[in-house]
């Protein structure tokens, strides 16, 4: 069997290690969860010689234990960090820790081991041997939970590229049994192409034809967002750490229905809806996969056609979970995510800060969160929410409209009372203020609309209908 055939075979990085049966009485005999250890390794302060962790390893740890419960069918029955002096080049732990956890996956009957890391081909290998068990580091897991959550055709192009990505750098001196020769083909003679290099090419084809996809996929949405810069729609894009409640927030601000839950990547494929603000703005609303510390580089670069509405977004809202431990820590991982895509995040930009979660607070720790944001003005102050409760959500939607509709013109059109095909011209083309009627019967209408149309109102209605404000 080729490392190919076992990726197949296994659905992606995580193959289950037990079957489910379900009997002709209909009986539902599903396969028990999977055992499952989390590991968790950090550098001490003396190995870091003076650099700075950003997170806590208790943070890290726990967030670890999250992506491990976002896996269907995973039982996480041990848990542990692991403090290192060095990196080992074949087992990334020192001796006596790899003996100490294998004794606990032993005692403990784990089937399956996550390691909060990422680890070479040789590291993988050499603790999969010593533990007797399944090792999958960071990336594989974010890679599988990925894999779990995609719903769309884009989606699951975008996965399966990650996928072929990550298992192409495996098939370097990982896969003994991939060395063996295939004999040459008829008359072309020679030894033939080893079974390595045979699974390198069927990758590497397979990932030429999903590139392929994608770009195309990437055309469409570009016509997409063509069409909607034509009616135009400002496009509002909400990012943040995954988990941060970004989900829940978009379902407040269009009662729509999308996935929101407690759960690391609940969203996956990106939704768009559109939203009317407090005076008639009308704006395309976008949400986001979650940005998560030390994202696999293999979904950054699968997963830029799906970020590119955030790169072509009017303004970015980034939600935070200011009730979480390590929110500022999270924050930055974000600003790191969105650099890396080219999106500047400094003051005055097109990035907005939410502040979610408040219900969560304690009294005092509300207290001290909102006068935090009271001390931060200007376009630098973060919106303080509630997306569960609805709490702060209309301020924010006041903020929103204010920074799209910052440097439009106002106009006053003055139409006739009669002319409704005027007053309809005027909603579609622009954001309707205020309606008054004048004393000979006249309608007079205030209209806020972008400087570039300008020209093109008074063409429609005339100079002398037209005046500005």
């Amino acid at each position: 069997m080729t490392g190919v055939d076992e990726y197949k075979k296994g659905g992606g990085a995580i193959a289950s290690t037990s079957e489910g049966t379900a009997s002709s009485a209909g009986v539902d005999r599903r396969a028990p969860p999977t055992r499952c250890a989390v590991i968790t390794p950090y550098l001490t302060k003396r190995a870091l010689r003076g650099q700075t962790e950003r997170r806590e390893p208790q943070a890290r740890l726990d967030e670890a234990v999250g992506l491990a419960a976002a896996i269907d069918n995973l039982d996480v029955v041990y848990s542990a960090l692991i403090p290192l002096s060095e990196i080992r080049p074949a087992t990334f732990l020192g001796t006596g820790k790899v003996e100490e956890i294998g004794g606990v996956v032993k005692a403990e009957a784990v089937d399956l081991v996550f390691f909060d890391a990422a680890l070479s081909p040789v590291q993988q290998r050499n603790l999969e041997r010593a533990w007797a068990a399944k090792v999958v580091d960071r990336t594989a897991l974010i890679l599988e939970i990925f894999g779990q959550r995609a719903r769309t055709k884009e989606g699951a192009l975008q996965v399966e590229l990650a996928h072929l990505n990550y298992q192409r750098s495996r098939l370097v001196r990982s896969w003994t049994h991939l060395e063996r020769q295939r004999g040459g083909f008829g008359f072309l003679g020679g030894p033939g192409e080893t079974q390595i290099e045979a699974d390198r090419r069927l990758i590497g084809e397979r990932i030429v034809r999903i590139e392929k996809e994608l770009q195309q996929v990437k055309r469409t949405r570009g016509l997409h967002r063509a069409s909607r810069k034509r009616v135009p729609y400002p496009v509002v894009a909400l990012v943040g750490y995954t988990n941060a409640g970004k989900s829940t927030l978009f379902n407040r601000l269009t009662q729509a229905d999308v996935t929101a839950q407690d759960l690391l990547f609940a969203t996956l494929d990106p939704t768009l809806r559109a939203v009317d603000l407090p005076h008639g703005t009308r704006i395309i609303l976008s949400d986001t996969v979650g940005f998560i510390s030390d994202l696999p580089t293999q979904l950054v670069a699968a997963f830029r056609a799906t970020l590119e509405e955030v790169l072509e977004a009017d303004l970015i809202l980034h939600v935070r979970d200011i009730s979480h431990p390590d929110s500022e820590a999270q924050s930055a991982d974000v600003a790191d995510v969105l650099t890396e895509l080219g999106v500047e995040v400094q003051p005055g930009g097109r990035v907005v800060e939410v502040w979610n979660k408040i219900d969560r607070l304690e009294l005092e720790a509300r207290e001290a969160v909102l006068n935090s944001a009271r001390r931060l003005t200007g376009v630098d102050a973060p919106v303080v929410v509630s997306a569960l409760s609805g709490e702060g959500t209309g301020d924010l939607l006041d903020v929103v409209e204010r920074r799209i509709t910052a440097g439009r013109s106002t106009l006053v059109v003055t139409l006739a009372a009669a002319d409704g095909e005027g007053m309809g011209w005027l909603y579609r083309h622009g954001e309707v203020l205020d309606r008054a009627t004048e004393p000979d019967g006249a309608m007079r209408v205030t209209l806020r609309i972008a400087p570039e149309r300008v020209g093109l109102v008074k063409r429609h209605f005339g100079s002398r209908q037209v005046r500005g404000t």
